[in-house]
């Protein structure tokens, strides 16, 4: 079966801007407290419940995959850029790193603890959306945790070049209710929303949802 295009416009582009993205974007000390607070809630929830592993996926450089697991939680990551994979296992040897797309994780069912997908969803097309939510519900163990942030609206973006460099991927902005409609379909109970306006160096409305799969009856 032949790749979607998106995946090989998306594993192309960030090969490109790799490591003009490690040099553009703030690492996890620099982010907005909110976003932070979210990933703090996020492996406090993760460590409640038990010692299954985390997924970081669209892990990228790997910067938010080690700074889960200096919160005290089991993260890997997963990301669809070889380039990426590559830079994080440099950064962060001690951390597991893979290749891969969250449209058929390579994880067992029920297997994971946690999932976050942290800023990773907006170059999947809105028509892709269930099949991932779906590969999210497949995998988290019952009682799992989801934490989803990106940014929202209602808008296709087409750039042609991203962190200085050519891109050919597409952003897909949908609004905050249309993907917690999407994850509650797919299984999953969204439990808390936070929704940011732009400000400091974030240029566009931004959210977070936590969401989990209920345990089994």
């Amino acid at each position: 079966m032949a790749e979607p295009s998106f995946l090989t416009a998306v594993r192309a582009s960030y090969d490109t801007v790799a490591a003009d993205y490690v040099e553009r974007v703030p690492p996890p000390a620099e982010m907005d407290p909110l976003s932070r607070g979210m990933l703090a809630a996020f492996a406090e929830l993760v460590r409640t419940a038990g010692p299954r592993p985390v997924a970081d996926l669209g892990c990228g450089p790997g910067r938010v995959t080690a700074h889960l697991a200096g919160l005290g939680v089991s993260a890997f990551g997963v990301d669809l850029s070889p380039r990426m994979v590559a830079l994080a296992r440099h950064a962060h040897p001690d951390l597991r790193f893979t290749e891969g797309s969250m449209t058929a994780l390579e994880t067992g069912d029920d297997e994971l603890g946690g999932i976050l997908a942290w800023y990773s969803t907006h170059h999947t097309p809105p028509q892709w959306l269930p099949d991932v939510f779906a590969e999210f519900h497949r995998t988290l163990a019952p009682g799992g945790h989801l934490l989803w942030g990106d940014y929202v609206g209602d808008e296709r973006l087409q750039p042609t070049h991203g962190y200085g460099r050519p891109v050919s991927y597409e952003s897909y902005l949908l609004p905050l209710d249309r993907i917690a409609d999407l994850l509650e379909q797919a299984g999953l109970v969204v439990t808390a929303r936070l929704e940011q306006e732009p400000g400091g160096r974030v240029k566009r409305p931004h959210a977070c949802l936590l969401a989990c799969k209920p345990e089994t009856p």
